[in-house]
C-alpha cells in the first residue's frame, strides 16, 4: 500500500496505518545481510546476562555455606565461592566489551545501507512527488530521523537486550531461590504491565509529533538559506524569525510532553520497585526469623532485586530512545513506501536504429557522430495533476525527425506540461506519447534519458569544477571532449580567462559565473550528451541583449540535426525554429512557420508586432 497522494504541503507527513509494521519490516530488511553476526552478538549478550545474573549466587553460597565451613577451619569452600564471584565479574565485562564493540559496527553498517536506500529511493521519485513535497522535509529524513536511529542502534539496543535477559534470568533465579518471595515480586510486574502499556501509546504519539515539528523547522531553515537574497532584500528576517519561533515552539512543546511521559513513566516503575524491595526485606526478614529461609537467600534476593530494578532503569531511559527512533524510523518507512507514479517498463524496447544503421550517440569506433532527431507522436493525450482539472484536454501532436518546433503561449497555457510530458517526467491520463513510434512507457528508461535532454531556465550547476559540470552531459567523457563541446558553444573563451581554466571551482549553484555563462555550460553538457531530442525552456528568459545574442548563437550549434521543443517567451528564439505552436487552455490554436503566423492576422502575429514594438 503506498502513502496516499494529498495536495497539501505536508502529504509526506500524513502515514498510512500500518507504518509500524512497515517500520519493523524495514528494519528487518536491514538486519538481514548481517544475521550472522546479530545471531553471534545475541549468543555475546546472553552469555554477558549470565554472568551478571549468576555472581549473587556466589555470595548466597558463601554466606550460607562457605563462612561456616570458614569458621569450622575449611576455607575451600569460601574461596572457591570468592573466585568465582570475580570470575563472573571479569567475564561481564570482557562481554559487555565485546559486544558493545561489535554492536557499534553493526550498527554504522546498517545506517550507512539505510542512508543509501533513501537517497537511491527518493532520487527515482517522480517529478510530482518532489513537486508536492519540499527539500527540507527530505533532509529531515536524512539527518535528524537517521541520527535518531542511529543512536538506538549504536547505544541503546544493546543495553536494551542485555537488561531484558537480565530480568529473564533474574526472574528464573528468584523462582530457584525462593518461590513465596519470587511470588511477591512477579505481583509488582502487574501495575508495571500496564503502566508500560500506557507509556508505549503516549510515547509513541509523542515521539511522533517530534519528528514532524523538527521536519517543519528543518524544512524553514533550507527555505530561508536557499532564498536567503529575497530575503535581505525585502527584509524579511523578522517575518522568517518569527515562523522559525512559531515552529520550534511546536518541537519544543512536542519534546516536552514526550520527555513528560518519560518522567512519569519512571516514577512510576521505581515506585513499584521500591514498594516490591521493601515488602520483599519485611516478609524475607520474617521468613529467616521463623528459619523457613536462609541469610544468603535473603541477601541474594536484594542483590537481585536491586539488579533487577536497576535495568529497569535503563530500560526507561532506553524506551525514550526506542520510542524517538521507532517514530523516524516509520517516516523514514513512509518514504521508501512512496512508489513513483512513473515507473520502468517490464520488458523495456529500444529505439529502432538510425538509418546508418548505428547509434545516434556514438560510432563503431566509439566517437561521436552527427546527430540525428527523432520523430515525436502525441496520441489521443489528456492528463491532469491528480485529481485536478484538465491540463491537456485532448492533445494530438506529430513533429517530424530533426523539426524544431517552438511553443508560445501565455502562462498557464500547458507549454511546461506537454514538454514534461515528453521528456516523461510526467505519464499522461490517457493516450500515449511515442518517439519513432515507441510507446515511452515502454522505452527502456537509460536510452530514454540518453536519447532525450531537457535544458530549464536555472542552469543548475553543481558545486565543483566547470569541467565536471559540463561533464554531467557524458560521465566518461575525456578532457578533449569536454573542451570540444565547450568550444562548439563559444564557452571556451571564457573559461580560458578564469585563473584556473576549466578546473575553476563555480562555487554554490554556479554563483561564480553569470547567467549567461551558466546558460552556455549546461549547452555544453547537451552537445555532450548528444541526444536525439533536446527541450529546452526558454533558454534566454533571464539574459541581457549581448548574453542573449551569444545564447542563440550557441544553441543554434546545439539544436543542429536533432528534433526540439522550446518554450519561447521571448520571441527572439522563435526566429530559429522551423514551426510555432500557439497554445492556449491545453489546444493548439495556431500551427505554422514563423513567417506564416507573422504574416497572418492570428494570436501569434499580434504577439509578434507587440514585441517588435517593444524592441522599438
Amino acid at each position: 500500500m503506498s502513502i496516499p497522494r494529498l495536495d497539501r504541503d505536508d502529504e509526506v507527513e500524513q502515514l498510512p496505518d500500518d507504518i509500524a509494521k512497515k517500520a519493523r519490516s524495514l528494519l528487518f530488511s536491514l538486519v538481514r545481510p548481517h544475521m550472522a553476526m546479530s545471531i553471534f552478538l545475541l549468543v555475546i549478550v546472553i552469555l554477558t546476562a549470565a554472568a551478571l545474573v549468576i555472581g549473587p549466587i556466589f555470595i548466597a553460597d558463601a554466606l550460607d555455606n562457605g563462612v561456616p565451613r570458614a569458621v569450622a577451619g575449611d576455607t575451600g569452600p569460601l574461596l572457591r565461592a570468592v573466585v568465582l564471584f570475580i570470575a563472573s565479574a571479569v567475564a561481564s565485562a570482557v562481554f559487555a566489551f565485546t559486544s558493545t564493540r561489535l554492536v557499534g559496527i553493526t550498527a554504522q553498517k546498517i545506517i550507512y545501507a539505510l542512508r543509501a536506500r533513501v537517497f537511491t529511493h527518493i532520487q527515482w521519485l517522480d517529478l510530482s512527488y518532489h513537486e508536492k513535497s519540499t527539500s527540507g522535509r527530505l533532509v529531515s529524513r536524512q539527518t535528524s530521523d537517521m541520527e535518531s536511529v542511529q543512536q538506538f542502534l549504536s547505544y541503546s539496543l544493546f543495553d536494551t537486550a542485555l537488561a531484558l535477559l537480565q530480568m529473564v534470568f533474574i526472574a528464573v533465579t528468584l523462582v530457584v531461590l525462593d518461590v513465596p518471595l519470587a511470588l511477591i515480586v512477579f505481583a509488582g510486574f502487574i501495575p508495571l504491565f500496564f503502566i508500560t502499556k500506557a507509556a508505549h501509546t503516549s510515547q509513541r504519539n509523542a515521539y511522533r509529533r517530534t519528528r514532524t515539528s523538527i521536519a517543519k523547522v528543518i524544512v524553514h531553515f533550507v527555505e530561508t538559506m536557499g532564498g536567503i537574497r529575497a530575503v535581505q532584500a525585502y527584509r524579511r528576517q523578522p517575518d522568517r524569525r518569527n515562523t522559525l519561533r512559531t515552529e520550534d515552539t511546536q518541537y519544543r512543546d512536542a519534546n516536552t510532553d514526550a520527555l513528560r511521559g518519560v518522567a512519569r513513566f519512571a516514577g512510576w516503575t521505581r515506585l513499584v520497585g521500591n514498594v516490591t524491595q521493601t515488602v520483599i526485606i519485611v516478609v524475607g526478614a520474617w521468613l529467616v526469623i521463623e528459619g523457613w529461609t536462609q541469610i544468603g537467600v535473603l541477601a541474594a534476593f536484594i542483590l537481585y532485586l536491586r539488579r533487577f530494578y536497576g535495568p529497569l532503569d535503563e530500560l526507561v531511559q532506553a524506551f525514550n530512545l526506542y520510542q524517538s527512533a521507532s517514530a523516524a524510523l516509520e517516516k523514514i518507512a513512509a518514504v521508501l513506501d512512496t512508489d513513483p507514479e512513473v515507473v520502468p517498463p517490464d520488458a523495456p524496447k529500444t529505439l529502432p536504429a538510425h538509418a546508418s544503421g548505428q547509434s545516434a550517440h556514438a560510432s563503431a569506433e566509439g566517437s561521436a557522430q552527427a546527430p540525428s532527431g527523432r520523430s515525436i507522436d502525441l496520441n489521443h493525450v489528456r492528463f491532469s495533476y491528480g485529481d485536478g482539472p484538465d491540463v491537456l484536454p485532448r492533445f494530438d501532436l506529430r513533429i517530424p525527425a530533426g523539426e524544431i518546433v517552438a511553443l508560445v503561449g501565455a502562462t498557464g497555457a500547458g507549454k511546461s506540461t506537454l514538454v514534461k510530458l515528453v521528456t516523461r517526467f510526467y505519464d499522461p491520463s490517457e493516450g500515449r506519447i511515442t518517439i519513432d513510434e515507441v510507446d515511452l512507457r515502454d522505452l527502456d528508461d537509460a536510452q530514454l534519458r540518453q536519447s532525450v535532454v531537457m535544458v530549464t531556465q536555472e542552469s543548475f550547476l553543481f558545486a565543483g569544477t566547470i569541467a565536471d559540470n559540463i561533464r554531467i552531459g557524458n560521465p566518461d567523457a575525456g578532457d578533449d571532449e569536454v573542451l570540444a563541446a565547450a568550444t562548439a558553444v563559444g564557452l571556451d573563451p571564457y573559461i580560458r580567462n578564469l585563473p584556473d581554466g576549466y578546473e575553476t571551482d563555480v562555487k554554490k549553484r554556479g554563483g561564480r559565473l553569470s547567467s549567461g555563462q551558466r546558460q552556455l555550460v549546461s549547452f555544453a553538457r547537451v552537445f555532450l550528451a548528444n541526444p536525439d531530442i533536446v527541450v529546452l525552456d526558454e533558454a534566454t528568459a533571464h539574459l541581457d541583449i549581448p548574453s542573449e545574442r551569444l545564447v542563440q548563437k550557441a544553441l543554434a550549434t546545439v539544436l543542429e540535426g536533432r528534433t526540439a521543443i522550446i518554450i519561447a517567451h521571448r520571441l527572439s528564439t522563435v526566429e530559429i525554429a522551423d514551426r510555432v505552436l500557439v497554445m492556449d487552455a491545453g489546444r493548439i490554436i495556431e500551427d505554422g512557420t514563423p513567417d506564416e503566423l507573422i504574416s497572418g492576422a492570428g494570436k501569434f502575429a499580434q504577439l509578434h508586432k507587440a514585441w517588435r514594438d517593444s524592441l522599438a
